[in-house]
Parts: C-alpha cells; structure tokens; sequence
C-alpha cells in the first residue's frame, strides 16, 4: 500500500463563457497551457504522481501532457456530472494507496506550491479524512462556504447558490483544494448524491459525509490571496495572465 502522495487534477471542462472550443486548461497564461503550471506547483511540492481527470476534446490534453517528465496518468470523465463524478472516475487508481490524496483544479495557474507544501506537512501531522485548503476573503460571493459548529469544527461545505443568506456571509471559502485519505475518499464518494440545484455530484457534500461517519475533517485558511484568482471568462483569464507576469512568472514565447 503506496502512501506517498497522489494529486487528481480535475481538467475535463470546456469553459463555455471562455469562448474558445479548446479545453479549458489548455488556454495560455503566460504563454503557456494553463495545467502546466498546477502540475509544477504539485510537483515542487513533492507530489509526482498525478491523476488528470479529461472530458471535452480529451486528446488535445492527453497530447499535450505526454512530453512531461512528471509520472501522469489520465482517466477519461465522459459526462460532465460535477467534481464528485469526476473523482469517482479515479477510484480504481487511488484504491491501494494510504493517502494522502490532492485534488485540485487544473485552472488555477496560481496554486502554490508553499501552501501545498503547508498543508501536506499538517496532512501527515494531524492525519485527518479531509483536509481543506481554505481562504478569508472580504468578497465570497460565487464561492462554496466552510461551515462550522459552535466550537469551530467544520462540519459541511455550502456551494454559493445553495446558501442561505446567513451562510452566505461566512467570509471563510472553499478554494478547490483538498487532502483526502484515500480510503475515506473512496467511502464518501459513494454516499453523495446530487439533491441540489445543478443536479450534479458535488466533492464537497464529502466533507459532511465524513463527518456524519465521525471522521476528521479540518479546514486550514493558509491559502494565498492570489490563489482566489478564478478563470471563467476572457477577462479573468487576461488578469490572471498579468498578474503572474507581475509576481515574475516565466514567459513563453513562440
């Protein structure tokens, strides 16, 4: 049983405000495909086994990654039916291992490879179910909220849309980053469903899952204010573009 870390990047979307019919995270910032900059910041931090979760138009990223020296695997998400089901299409990959495993999202160039490394070092100190890489931000609109108890215990995750207006004035956010172990992970997936308004297999609806099994799941806000930088239309594509160009990012150029 492997307990060395493995990362699943989440990478089968289209983008559809993107207006462009590549894949999302082979759209360039920097001058350079999007994922590639998730997968170094996993790789810095000492996470070389990579899961990359494909959908629309699959073999352009499946070429694209191929002339990486980083060990990747891809698995194939046929249907576009939420994060949950995306994860789910790597059970067979991770069944075996002892953890941890990183999910994350392959349009975010900005993750970074310090607070991985922060929250790997926790994982492997407090060894909980789940660990969640969260943020405080002033402005959480659009942002899945981290629900606690009366002692600060998180016991849930809210997607915006699903929120009350009281949890939507929780300032402390889901970034799209998570530590699973990978059994728990495996056991989760199977109890979610997708009772909610986009019909669709939230990973998030893990973390009360877990709880309700009386797992540990623990939210730790080391986020950078950076990494709150999301990509879903031509605009924030070209401000994430000029910010890490302004953070001293490398360039590509043709």
């Amino acid at each position: 049983m492997s307990s060395t870390p493995v990362a699943i990047v989440l990478a089968a979307g289209r983008g559809t405000r993107m207006k462009s019919d590549l894949p999302k995270v082979l759209l360039p910032v920097c001058g350079r495909p999007m994922i590639h900059f998730v997968l170094d910041a996993l790789s810095a931090a000492g996470v070389q086994d990579k899961v990359v979760v494909v959908g629309h138009r699959s073999e352009l990223v499946v070429q694209e990654l191929a002339g990486r020296e980083d060990h990747i695997e891809t698995v194939l998400q046929s249907q576009q039916l939420g994060t949950g089901h995306a994860v789910m299409q790597c059970i067979d990959s991770i069944r075996g291992r002892s953890g941890p495993v990183v999910v994350v999202a392959g349009d975010s160039p900005l993750l970074q490879s310090s607070s991985m490394k922060c929250l790997l070092a926790e994982y492997a100190v407090r060894r909980p179910s789940l660990l969640l890489g969260t943020l405080i931000k002033e402005d959480p609109t659009g942002l899945g909220r981290i629900l606690r108890n009366e002692v600060g215990e998180v016991v849930g995750i809210r997607e915006h849309r699903d929120a009350t207006d009281q949890q939507r004035a929780i300032r402390e956010v889901n970034m799209s980053t998570y530590l699973f172990d990978a059994p728990d992970l495996i056991e989760a997936l199977g109890q979610i469903g997708n009772a909610n308004l986009q019909k669709e297999y939230y990973l998030t609806d893990c973390a009360a899952v877990l709880r309700e099994l009386g797992r540990s799941v623990i939210a730790l806000p080391v986020l950078q204010p950076c990494e709150a930088l999301s990509i879903n239309d031509p605009a924030e594509l070209e401000l994430v573009d000029r910010t890490m160009r302004s953070m001293g990012y490398s360039v590509v150029t043709a």
